[in-house]
């Protein structure tokens, strides 16, 4: 059953999809949480006011935003020249996609991080007259010098968290980079991205092909972002704009996923299973001695799946319990937590085998997904590693599963690393060539999913 409440913004519902009728002795529940996010409009989540020290800056139309644009400057941008070209137009493009009254910033990234536009130690405020002054520090922009990303990541989180931003604004990166991190220690890459966590969300871009996926992955997965592949230069301002546009849609920052659970109940893990498999099991924050908060970052409208999976104490037959209670909260910045929606996650013990033995057609979907981000993530590696049976057998799987479950695009991803010989059963051969972007481009998006289509609780 769908659990709306009422909030100025967006309109958030909590539908709860589970496996709830265990047998005799059975301890696990899994359930897919739904949750939706409508009818955002632009009333946003700030307070009106105008000036620079707080409120909504002078000509907003929506909710406070705070965006900063990392852009890659390093020696390897310049070949070829067209990525450092393109680069300055995508970010043009999505300066021009900036809504009026949004703060941002331009930030170049070498070993160091410098701050292109506006240059003070602050963030602008969009309008006709700071965009074209953006634009124009634009074809400032030249290549030289190392990749720190880690820099980049704290000047964001600097401009981003100033005193003048509002606490309840949404804070918003977008970071390209084209190459590896090789001028700072991954350790210190780490620690970044740990400072910045629940502080800004960030999509992360990686330009032609060589960048390392894993590390641009790890970025957008750290600050709950998106991460793609845009191999040709030549398509970065469309997909620049196209993040720009999602950015400035976003009407509410700092969502979280509260889970209660009774005593003797414990939470076995926790994974965003739609739009991407992110598995945030390990990002709880603890709100008293039985419940937990697991970030989900900033919201438009929009719609994500999660699988819970909760593991409860045995009980008799016929016997019932509450496994856990699903919240969607977010602090309104005085220390309390406002609640948006909330589900139920029932178990029920029963020995009717054919109820206790029946499996949610969304929970059986999403462990399906879940398995095919991984083993396409295995065989890859397997594949980079010369383990030539090991890799076909997982892209086999991963054929399979993609097949199995609607998920065309990655089939398509699949098809340019294996050779199908039979997508139902799993049966591919690898292919001797592959081009070094559609490896890239498989892995970058394994994790993307669809979701599950036709089905009744």
């Amino acid at each position: 059953m769908a659990n709306f409440a009422k909030l100025k913004g967006p309109q958030f519902a909590v539908e709860v999809y589970a496996n709830e009728y265990l047998p005799e002795g059975g301890r696990e529940v899994n359930a897919i949480v739904t949750v939706t996010s409508t009818g955002g409009g632009t009333t946003g989540g700030g307070t009106t006011g105008g000036g620079t020290t707080g409120g909504r800056a002078p000509g907003a139309t929506g909710p406070d935003t705070a965006v900063a644009i990392m852009v890659d400057c390093s020696g390897s941008m310049d070949y070829p020249p067209t990525k450092m070209r393109g680069a300055r137009e995508a970010t043009a493009a999505a300066i021009d996609a900036l809504r009026d009254g949004v703060r941002f910033a331009v930030i170049a990234g070498t070993h160091v991080a410098q701050e292109v536009y506006p240059g003070s130690g602050g963030l602008a405020v969009a309008d006709p007259r700071t965009r074209e002054q953006a634009k124009q520090a634009l074809r400032r922009l030249s290549a030289g010098g190392g990749t720190a990303i880690g820099t980049w990541l704290r000047l964001a989180d600097l401009l981003l968290n100033s005193d003048d931003v509002p606490d309840t604004a949404v804070r918003h990166g977008i970071l390209l980079t084209d190459g590896r991190n090789e001028h700072e220690s991954p350790e210190d890459l780490r620690a970044a991205l740990d400072a910045a966590a629940g502080r800004f969300t960030c999509d992360a871009r990686g330009v032609g092909t060589d960048w390392e996926v894993k590390e641009v992955t790890g970025i957008a997965s750290a600050l709950l972002g998106s991460a793609d592949i845009v191999a040709d230069p030549a398509g970065l301002t469309a997909d620049f704009t196209q993040l720009m546009e999602t950015a400035m849609g976003k009407e509410i920052a700092d969502v979280a996923l509260r889970l209660w659970t009774p005593m003797g109940a414990e939470i076995k893990f926790v994974k965003q299973v739609a739009p991407t498999v992110e598995d945030v099991t390990d990002r709880r924050t603890p709100v008293g001695p039985r419940a937990g908060d697991y970030p989900t970052g900033s919201w438009g409208d929009e719609s994500r799946d999660y699988h819970v999976c909760v593991e409860v104490p045995d009980a008799g037959i016929g016997q019932e319990m509450l496994a856990a209670r699903v919240s969607l909260v977010i602090d309104r910045g005085d220390g309390n937590a406002q609640s948006l929606s909330q589900g139920l996650v029932r178990a029920v013990w029963t020995d009717d085998l054919v109820a206790s033995t029946a499996i949610s057609p969304q929970v059986a979907h999403y462990t399906g997904q879940a398995e095919l981000a991984q083993v396409i993530q295995q065989g890859l590696d397997a594949r980079k590693s010369g383990d030539t049976d090991s890799a076909t057998a997982k892209l086999g799987r991963a054929v399979q599963l993609a097949a199995g479950s609607g998920n065309a695009d990655t089939a398509k991803l699949l098809a340019k690393v294996v050779d199908v010989v039979d997508a139902a059963t799993g049966t591919v051969r690898l292919k001797a060539k592959v081009e070094e972007a559609d490896e890239m481009t498989l892995e970058t998006r394994s994790t993307k999913t669809v979701r599950v289509k036709n089905v009744q609780k």
